[in-house]
């Protein structure tokens, strides 16, 4: 299956124009193989042995006719991704996972294993454009967008390697996915389809950094998912100098579009709160965030910031950090402490990739 995985990626290499089968969604494949004057059943064979099966290639497809299987060939990309690296953590057994992309580039993916079920943090993008200055991901800056098929193959490919069911995704590693917002769409319309992975809705969190007007798209579309604000800063000239998205879109602004997509799906708001020592762990920065919290359906996810050697960021002592979450706990906030997985590994989005990338072991 090896060299027929080599194979059919070097031909993608060598498509332009040709559609990626994995990104289809179900009727659109039952209209293709109606229009090969094929049995539209077999669309669901293809489907399954794609989305259920996770076969690596056509050849896996027991029940699919050979000929079928050359005009899939013909027409369609199959993409597959192939691990090049993978760490796993001696403390925890997280793992994460460098994968690489058809044309080369590298992504990372994370798999973690929890007692509610094992989760996988994905990345939507080959770099990442935002620039937050905290986060090792946009330091060899963007790439490209990742496909539908790109994103669900982390799943997949984790699936086949660590041999158990992925329950929950998280859509926050490498790259903002509202700035790939189609192809996000439609990976989340793949891998919650009920002839798919069937993978809940409300298990499913998507982060942003807050680009209002896509956020505002998310929550018309009335979707279970939870949505992950990247706030990290109390007032806008402090998120400013962190995250550059904040000279574009005000906190006032980012406020009020967290209040509309609860308003529109009924789903709280998630927080994400690096904690930074000595930028934002002041007694001023809780009051500030307890005031932001005011009135709002959330949960607030305090994050240790995970050191980066091109930053000169630290993390607050423990107790400083349990000290800040009792001030918003008093204040009636709910709130928790990331429980850090894979520390003794390139834990932090972007570091993995950036470390291959320079070769470094």
């Amino acid at each position: 299956m090896e060299s027929e995985t080599k194979t059919e990626n070097k031909s993608k290499r060598e498509k332009e124009n040709n559609t990626d089968i994995k990104s289809l969604t179900l009727p659109e494949l039952q209209e293709w193989v109606v229009s090969e004057d094929e049995k539209p059943y077999r669309a669901k064979q293809l489907y399954d042995w794609m989305h259920v099966k996770l076969a690596r290639g056509y050849d896996e497809m027991g029940n699919i006719p050979k000929i079928l299987k050359e005009k899939c060939r013909k027409n369609f990309d199959y993409i597959t991704l192939n691990a090049v690296k993978v760490q796993e953590s001696q403390i925890d057994g997280t793992k994460k996972f460098l994968f690489e992309l058809p044309d080369g580039n590298l992504v990372e993916s994370v798999w973690m294993s929890y007692k509610h079920g094992n989760s996988v943090c994905i990345s939507s993008q080959v770099g990442c454009r935002m620039g937050c200055s905290f986060c090792a991901s946009a330091l060899n800056g963007w790439e490209r967008n990742l496909s539908p098929s790109e994103m669900l193959e982390q799943i997949y490919a984790i699936t086949l390697l660590t041999g158990e069911r992925v329950s929950n995704i998280v859509v926050m590693g490498t790259g903002e996915p509202l700035d790939n917002y189609d192809n996000l769409r439609r990976f989340l319309e793949l891998v919650t389809n009920e002839n798919g992975l069937h993978i809940s809705q409300r298990n499913i969190t998507v982060s942003t950094c807050g680009i209002v007007p896509v956020m505002r798209r998310l929550a018309e579309e009335k979707l279970q998912i939870t949505l992950a604000l990247s706030l990290h800063a109390t007032t806008d000239e402090k998120r400013r100098k962190l995250m550059p998205i904040a000279r574009k879109y005000s906190l006032d602004e980012l406020m009020e579009a967290c209040a509309y997509y609860f308003e529109q799906t009924g789903r709280r708001i998630t927080f994400e709160y690096s904690l930074i020592k000595g930028v934002n762990d002041t007694d001023e920065d809780a009051r500030e965030l307890i005031s932001l919290a005011d009135g709002l359906n959330c949960h607030i996810n305090l994050i240790p910031v995970n050191p980066i050697k091109e930053r000169d960021f630290k993390q607050p002592e423990r107790v400083a950090a349990e000290s800040f979450k009792n001030k918003l706990e008093k204040n009636g906030i709910n709130v928790t402490i990331r429980r850090e997985m894979g520390r003794d590994i390139d834990g932090a989005c972007g570091q993995l990739r950036r470390s291959h990338i320079a070769g470094q072991p």
